[in-house]
């Protein structure tokens, strides 16, 4: 049997038929005795060796070199920084298993999507490629820090960040606080299907991100994602009132408790929904960007386990979001499952004690049962308002890492810093 090169056009005879396609790399977690082939319709197929006849190769592999060309700068249109921190948006398919890794140059978004050059010029840096879910406290102080740097640029008009979606409502949040003062919009973007796949949604984000981050008049953090499963438009929500609410639609990002900013079609129109937010200016963005690590996020349940409390004191946790049900009940009376004792002995053991609520629609009360009495009163857990559990875990974090004792944090958290914290929670938000 002839010993093909992955990429070269095959010709795969079996005892059951006969295919033609290319010859692709086996995923490494696959079985090894089955070999990869990439047909003219796009998809692939596995065919197991036993079953091959004869090979006979077609056209061997020819790499394509690509030239990149430097894109000339336009002086009729405004100047967008997009930073590339990975994700789906810049991925492609990785053949060790099968899946998607972070692996597009952002320079690569303006080869893949020429018509970008004709909303604004754009100065690309690639500064990390990893998933979402493998950020941390310092990858948000350092893309803040990036952010920071490219605000200051008198020359640009506003900053395109991408990176993945499974956590873009945590990193909009972490530099909602940890940037302060904005003076330009800083529009976070992504996409739900890798850029490779003719489904993405990864062009039109990018494209309404440009013209959001050129043209929006807000100088706020907000995400720009699909509006509808088709290319309706992308809608703007703010950053620290998003969240991804479904694993794979390309409407998965919807604002919860407020309307969104405003809506974008890759024509350049923005239609502005909600005029609450603050307008561009002359400040000078201040950066706060220090976060306490040891913060938790605990799910509450029915029979939960007190010990799951007691594993955050003994670990000297700083900060407890508990995610409790409805208006912020938690286990009280259970002879055995209230965490009322753990919940006192976490706060006198110095630790920040938030509830939020597992609802994400509406706000937590802290005084309308005799439980949530017993939790803010008596004890002097603070209640998060209708803010989401997710942007109440980073600013716990940041509230500590910013705050010279408890006093001073729990005084910072309570304070609506960058729109975390509605008055007023109007009908038509609902499900928006």
């Amino acid at each position: 049997m002839p010993n093909p090169k992955h990429g070269d056009i095959v010709k795969i005879v079996t005892s059951e038929e006969t295919v033609e396609g290319t010859l692709l790399p086996r995923p490494e977690i696959l079985d090894p005795n089955f070999i990869v082939l990439k047909l003219d319709n796009g998809y692939n197929i596995g065919i197991d060796k036993k079953k091959i006849k004869k090979t006979t190769v077609i056209s061997p592999h020819k790499p394509r070199t690509e030239k990149k060309e430097k894109v000339k700068h336009n002086p009729k249109l405004p100047t967008v920084a997009l930073l590339s921190f990975g994700g789906t948006i810049s991925s492609k398919i990785d053949y060790k298993t099968g899946g998607v890794i972070a692996d597009y140059d952002a320079n690569d978004f303006l080869t893949m999507c020429p018509e970008l050059k004709d909303i604004a010029n754009i100065e690309v840096k690639c500064l990390a490629k990893i998933m979402s879910e493998d950020m941390d406290y310092n990858d948000w102080a350092f893309m803040a820090k990036s952010i920071k740097k490219e605000l200051e640029n008198d020359n640009i008009s506003g900053v395109v960040v991408t990176q993945g979606t499974d956590t873009l409502h945590f990193s909009t949040a972490a530099i909602s606080f940890a940037l302060q003062d904005l003076n330009k919009p800083v529009i976070f973007t992504a996409s739900q299907r890798s850029i490779d796949r003719g489904s993405s949604d990864a062009f039109m984000n990018m494209s309404c991100s440009i013209i959001a981050a050129a043209r929006f008049d807000g100088a706020v953090v907000a995400t720009c994602m699909h509006g509808t499963t088709n290319d309706d438009y992308c809608i703007l929500n703010r950053g620290t009132k998003v969240r991804k609410m479904h694993t794979s639609r390309r409407d998965a990002f919807r604002p919860i408790n407020e309307l969104p900013l405003a809506k974008v079609t890759t024509n350049g129109k923005i239609e502005v929904i909600n005029k609450n937010y603050p307008k561009r200016n002359d400040s000078t963005p201040i950066l706060k960007d220090k976060f306490e690590h040891k913060i938790g996020l605990l799910q509450i349940h029915p029979v939960i386990d007190p010990g799951l409390i007691e594993y955050f004191i003994k670990n000297k946790y700083k900060g407890i979001i508990l995610n409790a049900t409805a208006l912020g009940h938690v286990p009280t009376l259970h002879k055995t499952n209230s965490l009322i004792p753990v919940i006192e002995k976490a706060i006198k053991a110095g630790i920040l004690v938030v509830i939020t609520t597992q609802t994400l629609y509406g706000r937590t009360h802290p005084y309308v049962y005799t439980n949530l009495r017993k939790l803010s009163v008596e004890l002097g857990c603070v209640f998060a308002e209708d803010m989401l559990s997710e942007t109440a875990f980073i600013k716990v974090g940041w509230a500590i890492g910013n705050s010279k004792d408890i006093k001073e944090a729990k005084e910072l958290f309570s304070t609506n810093i960058a729109g975390e914290i509605n008055e007023r929670i109007t009908a038509d938000t609902f499900l928006y």
